[in-house]
């Protein structure tokens, strides 16, 4: 592990390390590479990207919060699926990912049978316990545990004609005790260090399905990881009025786990956050970007518009309103003003195999950056 961070260090010193789309390229292109493994549970590939973060925010001179380690040790559980990933339909190989995923809450299996059609898109073997669906679009997702049942989901377009026969070698393996961290640095306030403006963003993703199929996950959330250590870079060399507090946080994708952990045990206490900006899905942009809690901080909206509408960097800022889909939540349960921020238009991959660094635009990353800089030194005045 240790060959392979120091090529990845060497692979970005060979950027020009400015705050411009080129460095957050080299970091998605980084984050998404098969050393990582889909940032998830298998082949370390959650741990491999948690210390490689830390090895970036040491590089670029922040501190750690707890004044030890840039990591916040936690844990939970998890289904995993780390080996045999084979499946034939009517005697069809079909390719893990692509033409099906099986559920995350699926046990192993090992079985050859038939099925039986119960309806138009589902089909059983109840021998082994095994459902078959038919889907328009293959989405997955992490489970804690795993179902007594096998769920294989099949892409329509590979189905081919009705699945009247099944062959099936899946290997998952359950883990009650997940061992992963938060990864937390800052850059102290020259003027209020006390006073807190939080930017995260979870660098999680779903990892692997079996031995040789991953999950890239590079606008989830590969790029709002990008965009986080683009800003812990500028912030450690600006050095602002206010404290400027960065956290990656893990075990998003599980279920906010990571920022609900660290709401639970803060390394600072909540009540000094002046705002948090929530990173998430920040890989296209030419639609604009939508803020939820826009309508929970109408104030601070409206300075975020007003700065847009100065500089025109993005086309739209659509409002929403509360929502529990990513890790400002927490913090906005607990009284902390907070926006998750998410850019609009372009790629429509999302929690697939698709989801890659070569298909990703960036192309409002540049305008993103600098809006973030110009609402933060608003809020810091």
């Amino acid at each position: 592990m240790k060959k392979l961070f120091v090529f990845l260090l060497l692979l970005m010193s060979a950027t020009s390390w400015s705050q411009d789309v080129a460095f957050a390229r080299q970091l998605v292109d980084t984050l998404t590479s098969p050393a990582f493994w889909g940032r998830g549970y298998t082949n370390n590939g959650m741990v491999k990207a948690a210390a490689f973060i830390s090895q970036q925010f040491s590089g670029f001179g922040l501190t750690p919060i707890n004044g030890q380690s840039f990591l916040q040790p936690f844990s939970y559980p998890v289904n995993t699926f780390p080996g045999r990933m084979e499946v034939l339909i009517n005697n069809k190989k079909l390719v893990p990912g692509k033409d099906f995923i099986v559920t995350p809450n699926s046990r192993g299996v090992h079985a050859t049978g038939k099925l039986e059609q119960k309806d138009s898109t589902h089909f059983v073997n109840p021998n082994y316990r095994i459902i078959v669906s038919l889907e328009d679009k293959l989405t997955w997702s992490v489970a804690p545990a795993a179902a007594n049942y096998t769920s294989i989901q099949l892409d329509k377009k590979a189905a081919g004609d009705i699945p009247i026969s099944i062959r099936a070698d899946i290997e998952n393996q359950e883990v009650a005790d997940f061992k992963t961290a938060n990864v937390c640095g800052w850059v102290k306030g020259t003027l209020y260090p006390d006073s807190l403006i939080v930017i995260s963003a979870h660098y999680d993703h779903l990892g692997g399905m079996g031995a040789s199929t991953y999950f890239p996950g590079a606008n989830d959330n590969a790029s709002g990881t990008s965009l986080l250590l683009g800003l812990a870079k500028y912030y450690a060399a600006h050095p602002p009025l206010y404290t400027i507090a960065f956290i990656s946080f893990a075990g998003e994708e599980a279920g906010l786990l990571g920022s609900k952990y660290f709401t639970e045990n803060p390394l600072f206490p909540l009540k000094n956050i002046r705002f948090l900006l929530n990173l998430d899905l920040e890989g296209t942009g030419d639609e604009g970007i939508t803020v939820v809690n826009a309508t929970e901080f109408s104030k601070q909206f409206a300075v975020l518009n007003a700065v847009n509408d100065s500089t025109h960097y993005l086309s739209k800022i659509n409002a929403r309103g509360k929502a529990a889909n990513s890790d400002h939540y927490w913090f906005s349960e607990k009284g902390v003003p907070a926006f998750f921020l998410y850019t609009m238009g372009g790629i429509k991959a999302y929690h697939d195999v698709f989801d890659k660094a070569e298909t990703l635009p960036l192309n409002e990353y540049e305008d993103l950056f600098q809006l973030i800089l110009k609402f933060n030194e608003k809020l810091m005045k």
